[in-house]
């Protein structure tokens, strides 16, 4: 018999969150961010769910492409980080894909290159983030140069990042609206900007492109949940099963260093997930973990391939029950990913991307297949 260890991949709830996400700003083209194996979700398999839904999917580096490709993908494929080096230019071009351009050795290269057709490129402006792009004053001389360039360059767009979308407090949000919005209209630029938590809250900037990435994966981005964040419907359930149940007298202790002790006479379940499954070292005690669709808490230090549960109160539990870890129960109930993270002290996004490959994966899909 398997281990009991899986991660159920709900397509269904995918498609339902991008329809969000494209409802909630329906003057604009939603590109399907799926770097990361689709954070952890299946790359190819979330691709092929939202083919027919998606004008553009987005990615972060050309293997990540090629992937996809591979797997008969034509949709329009974006690389958010560019080239990371001059000859990756020809596999752009073979494979037909579109490119970030953030720096100026990414401008000489692609205007030294003689492509079989001109190609889409995102000017990345850095309007506060710090990481990649032009600086503002920059812009307009890297806007003109690669507008001129029409054996090199077709469909010419501006793409920045926001830092504090996620936040309650406006004001940087604001700043980098305002400058972003500037630049537009100074360079009459199509532009890409909203991110999933602007896409959930800023309708301001709604642009020519939005590209809603963790939100498609049933994770809310806000640090202040809104309406349109809490129907979103988690599409990852980390699921496995107790393995045996140990009884505890008042003062014993769980797992390494003896961290967790019993405040009482206590049932200890052991369940099949561990860090060696992608599940945080971090969680605290108290972590919330879902047993028969009921809530209870983690208890002890997480292993490599075993947690460890308090299930005194749920005298129904036994050998075989199920545990969610985060996601969607088999009674309903759902323990959402972000809850788990804030008890980890991380975020959604290492979770899900961190599940690793000998956790299966099943997909879900209530479609008709054709």
């Amino acid at each position: 018999m398997a281990r009991p260890l899986t991660a159920d991949i709900d397509l269904d709830a995918l498609r339902h969150n991008y329809l969000l996400a494209r409802d909630l700003a329906p003057q604009s083209r939603s590109m399907v961010v799926l770097k990361a194996d689709a954070y952890g979700h299946g790359l190819v398999a979330c691709a092929r769910a939202l083919a027919d839904l998606a004008p553009a999917f987005a990615v972060a580096c050309i293997e990540e492409a090629e992937l996809l490709r591979d797997a008969g993908i034509t949709t329009p494929i974006a690389l958010l980080e560019g080239f990371f080096t001059a000859d990756e230019l020809t596999r752009i071009d073979e494979l037909d894909l579109w490119t970030v351009v953030h720096s100026d050795w990414q401008v000489e290269a692609l205007l030294a290159y003689r492509p079989a057709r001109p190609l889409h490129v995102w000017v990345k402006v850095d309007s506060g983030m710090h990481r990649l792009g032009f600086m503002p004053g920059r812009v307009a001389v890297v806007w003109e140069r690669l507008a001129g360039a029409t054996q090199q360059v077709g469909d010419l767009h501006l793409v920045s990042h926001f830092a504090t979308a996620d936040q309650a407090d406006t004001h940087d949000f604001q700043r980098q609206m305002g400058l972003l919005q500037r630049l537009a209209d100074d360079l009459q630029a199509p532009t890409c900007l909203a991110n999933s938590p602007a896409t959930l809250s800023r309708p301001q900037s709604h642009a020519d492109w939005n590209r809603p990435g963790v939100m498609l994966y049933g994770s809310d981005p806000l640090e202040v949940p809104n309406a349109f964040s809490q129907r979103l419907r988690p599409v990852m359930t980390l699921s496995s099963e107790i393995i045996a149940i140990r009884h505890l007298a008042t003062g014993e202790r769980v797992g390494y260093g003896g961290r967790w002790q019993a405040g009482r006479a206590s049932r200890i379940a052991v369940v099949a997930c561990g860090y060696g499954d992608g599940y945080d070292r971090h969680a605290r005690d108290g972590t919330p973990v879902l047993v028969g669709g009921q809530r209870t808490e983690l208890a002890g230090k997480v292993s490599m391939d075993m947690l460890t549960v308090d299930i005194t109160d749920l005298p129904e539990a036994d050998i075989g029950t199920e545990v969610t870890l985060w996601g969607r129960a088999a009674n309903g109930e759902v323990l959402t990913v972000d809850e788990v993270a804030r008890h980890c002290d991380t975020i959604s996004y290492t979770l899900m991307t961190g599940v690793l490959p000998r956790v299966p994966r099943r997909y879900h899909d209530a479609r008709p297949r054709v």
